[in-house]
């Protein structure tokens, strides 16, 4: 595997030891950040990949053609799963299976931030990040796993939590709650679905560098209080989660169920550190 970098270039985790050959995935929000960087290692790692995000615009043709040169079959969808939930899932699921019947991975990644803190927090906001955060990839879930269940197949599912699902910030309330529900989902639905042969598990990213995160290259001060606060003393590309996605959807990750990987360069680990006399 590559070291990390910490400067915000890319550099897509080698997965030549980890084969999802024969599996294909849909990987919701995967037209950047963390979602593109696991579509990428999963093209990597042999497995067919459904690209989805809101519409097929320029950022869906850059993953699509990087995922189709490394590896199996690479197909795009579009929703907006930020609309109403129950008719956009239904489409959605019915639009994938169209494109890539034998689905096998969900890959529930896509989410947003746009919170504002808790005593200026209005109803249309709180609902569009429940909706986008929690709603969407819970019921796409249960659509896939009654699939699964009919057809006597056997799934994976991987939910992309943060890890604002166990550490808060004060202006990120609504954000905070829908990871926290991610962390608990994953374990509800684990004890659920496993005895039918679905394994349900999630991964869940300190800082790292993506579009929505932009402030870490725009602000040096801000940067190096992150890196201050992560005991790796880095804020890589969201690329780091790639490795740690393949592995958990993989035959290699059989026996792991309910489980939520910290991606976090040790973050979380820490209760806070020493602000050195030196920073400013």
């Amino acid at each position: 595997m590559p070291l990390a970098t910490n400067d915000g270039t890319r550099s897509v985790p080698t997965t030549e030891m980890i084969d999802l050959k024969g599996h294909s995935a849909l990987i919701t929000g995967s037209t950047k950040g963390v979602g593109r960087s696991i579509a990428e290692a999963f093209a990597s790692a042999g497995a067919n990949v459904v690209i989805h995000g809101r519409r097929r615009d320029r950022a869906a043709e850059e993953v699509l053609a990087s995922c189709a040169g490394r590896g199996g079959n690479t197909t795009f969808v579009a929703a907006d799963l930020m609309a109403e939930t129950i008719p956009t899932v239904d489409r959605l699921f019915a639009d994938v299976l169209a494109a890539m019947p034998a689905i096998d991975i969900l890959v529930n990644n896509a989410g947003t931030y746009i919170d504002k803190p808790f005593l200026e927090m209005d109803w249309d906001t709180y609902d569009r990040t429940m909706r986008l955060n929690v709603a969407a990839p819970y019921f796409l879930t249960q659509r896939f796993a009654k699939h699964w269940i009919a057809n006597k197949t056997g799934g994976r599912v991987l939910m992309i939590g943060s890890i604002n699902g166990r550490l808060a910030e004060p202006t990120h309330s609504c954000y905070d709650t829908s990871k926290g529900a991610i962390d608990a989902m994953v374990r509800s639905l684990c004890v659920s679905l496993a005895p039918q042969g679905i394994r349900v598990n999630g991964l869940a990213p300190g800082l790292v560098r993506t579009p929505l995160t932009s402030i870490i290259d725009r602000d040096e001060r801000f940067r190096r209080w992150m890196e201050l606060h992560t005991p790796s003393g880095q804020v890589p590309h969201s690329d780091v989660c790639g490795s740690g996605a393949v592995y958990l959807c993989s035959d290699d990750a059989w026996h792991v169920h309910g489980q939520m990987l910290l991606v976090d360069g040790g973050m979380s680990a820490w209760q806070q550190p020493d602000m050195p006399d030196s920073f400013a």
